[in-house]
């Protein structure tokens, strides 16, 4: 995708590795201030505490997420040991991401909304380009990302959640099964992109896309492509 974009249009090609890099960056620094603000030193230590993206930035995940959209970032280490409660402050950890996601999808949405009724935002620029990806970006990963499969971080949630004797069975399913099914339904969506597999994700991004702009978003996403 990334490839044919570049060759058609080079200018939303490189807008589009601006969001993916603003994106990724603000989630990543979100799991590390969360760490931070719960005691746990790691992820500072570790120079992740930071907006710079090279910081963030795993090489072997970040090609195919360009080029597939489908790739990962340097996961946010932090000690267990380190928090007061680890079961519940992992949860927080965790979630900051996402919600740094929308959050950032907010603010754009917000934007959008305010130079919509200003001569600022035109065709003639990419400005629009920019926010709606944006917005469209975060919320895809902030709904894939509580996806509760290790290693999203919405399989922290399950731990903190399903901590009973009568949910281990349970728990080492998700364990087990979870990411195989994910890698499954990766390379489907891979080798076939006509084939909404990940629909869980995209529809209610869209939906609150819509919700946010005041747009069809898909639409907006659509004419962006072509």
């Amino acid at each position: 995708m990334f490839l044919t974009l570049l060759y058609n249009s080079p200018a939303i090609a490189i807008v589009w590795i601006v969001v993916i890099f603003m994106s990724i960056t603000v989630h990543e620094f979100a799991h590390a201030l969360a760490g931070h603000l719960k005691g746990d030193p790691t992820a500072a230590n570790a120079g992740r505490l930071t907006l710079n993206p090279i910081a963030h930035i795993d090489p072997m995940g970040l090609i195919p997420l360009i080029l597939l959209g489908f790739g990962w970032a340097k996961p946010v280490p932090f000690n267990p040991y380190n928090l007061k409660n680890p079961k519940v402050d992992a949860v927080y950890i965790a979630l900051a991401g996402p919600l740094a996601n929308l959050i950032l999808a907010s603010l754009a949405a917000i934007a959008l909304r305010i130079l919509s009724m200003t001569d600022l935002l035109t065709s003639s620029t990419l400005l629009p380009v920019f926010l709606v990806l944006l917005v469209i970006i975060n919320l895809f990963l902030l709904f894939f990302n509580i996806i509760p499969v290790h290693p999203l971080d919405g399989s922290k949630l399950v731990d903190a959640l399903l901590v009973k004797p009568k949910h281990q069975k349970f728990r080492n399913a998700i364990a087990t099964y979870g990411p195989q099914v994910l890698i499954v339904l990766v390379l489907i969506s891979i080798i076939s992109p006509a084939f909404n597999v990940f629909f869980f994700v995209s529809w209610p991004a869209y939906m609150l896309c819509d919700l946010l702009v005041g747009e069809n978003c898909l639409l907006l996403f659509s004419l962006i492509f072509g």
